[in-house]
């Protein structure tokens, strides 16, 4: 299927661009008046380009290039990826995966749906936004990690179909984590004394300057374990497993035999093997397009210049704290 399409895409290519260099030339050079003449030359010259894009536009449509879309999930979940001058421009923007999936829902060449995981979760909201996108993607929708599937990672795999996951990699932790600071003693030993002017009771419940009463504990715990419920009840409903199941995890990491065992994943295996199962879904060869975000220039300019700059200033601290020796901290 590969070779046909790539030799149809060029015929069409040729014909389209043929066609449209043979009526600039008819509409441009055929006509009497050397001034028009002139600037035909021009208009062909600026045409040119227009008609190539336009016959790599029908070449596509007609033998598409791809059949099959994959967005990547890789590091800190977050509602945008963005980074500072003094950190690196990484994580998973949730709201840049989103238009990846949609985009490619929206696309008739895209029949199926990879999702590669490598994240060991992060924010709740966008975490569930990107599992909702790939719920609603229009056709088979397959979720595989290569080293870690973790919390939010988890909860966007069971968005989808099927799960997939290698022997040594990491999976589960369906769990919600909250923490705070108290700085309260280190406040009273610089002679720094919190005073809040609020309006209702737990408004600044929290809030690291002041130690945390009884009754703000309970009722920070209980957002948590409200989160926690509203997990375990999306991966029950998902994964086909009780809640008991689920609960009785503890929040625990599987490598992904073990994943495998309990229900947590549906297949060990490779990309290969990934790429071979969706060929059985969709009845076709497999050819994998990876949807990225789309971003203007300010964009690109901007992410070139975080990214560079970081690069700089690990260099140097690199050279200052080993970073390139075998042990590290973590």
């Amino acid at each position: 299927m590969g070779t046909f399409n790539n030799i149809l895409r060029a015929l069409v290519f040729s014909l389209v661009a043929a066609v449209g260099v043979v009526a600039g030339w008819l509409l441009f050079f055929e006509l009497p008046e050397s001034l028009v003449e002139l600037f035909g030359i021009v208009f062909v010259v600026l045409l040119l380009p227009v008609v190539l894009r336009a016959a790599s536009a029908v070449a596509a449509s007609v033998a598409p290039e791809y059949n099959v879309a994959e967005v990547a999930v890789k590091g800190q979940i977050k509602r945008n990826k963005s980074g500072s001058i003094g950190s690196p421009p990484i994580g998973a923007g949730a709201d840049d995966i989103v238009e990846q999936i949609d985009r490619a829902d929206a696309d008739s060449n895209a029949e199926a749906l990879l999702v590669r995981l490598n994240t060991p979760g992060g924010e709740i909201v966008p975490s569930e936004d990107i599992k909702l996108a790939a719920e609603r993607f229009d056709g088979p929708t397959i979720a595989y990690t290569t080293d870690t599937c973790a919390s939010g990672g988890y909860e966007i795999a069971s968005g989808c179909d099927e799960i997939w996951a290698r022997e040594g990699s990491i999976v589960g932790s369906i769990g919600v984590i909250g923490s705070r600071v108290t700085a309260g003693e280190l406040a009273d030993r610089l002679g720094l004394e919190y005073e809040q002017l609020t309006a209702g009771k737990y408004k600044d419940a929290g809030v690291p300057l002041k130690d945390l009463e009884e009754h703000e504990r309970e009722y920070l715990q209980g957002i948590i374990d409200d989160y926690y419920d509203q997990f375990v009840s999306n991966v029950a409903k998902r994964r086909e497993l009780g809640r008991e199941e689920i609960e009785a995890t503890e929040a625990r990491v599987y490598l992904g035999t073990e994943a495998a065992e309990n229900g947590l994943v549906d297949e060990l295996g490779t990309r290969e093997d990934v790429e071979q199962r969706v060929e059985e879904q969709i009845g076709q060869d497999v050819t994998v397009r990876e949807f990225e975000p789309e971003q203007g220039i300010a964009q690109r300019l901007s992410l070139g210049a975080q990214r560079l700059a970081y690069a700089f200033g690990s260099g140097i601290a690199g050279t200052v704290t080993g970073e390139n020796s075998r042990f590290k901290f973590r």
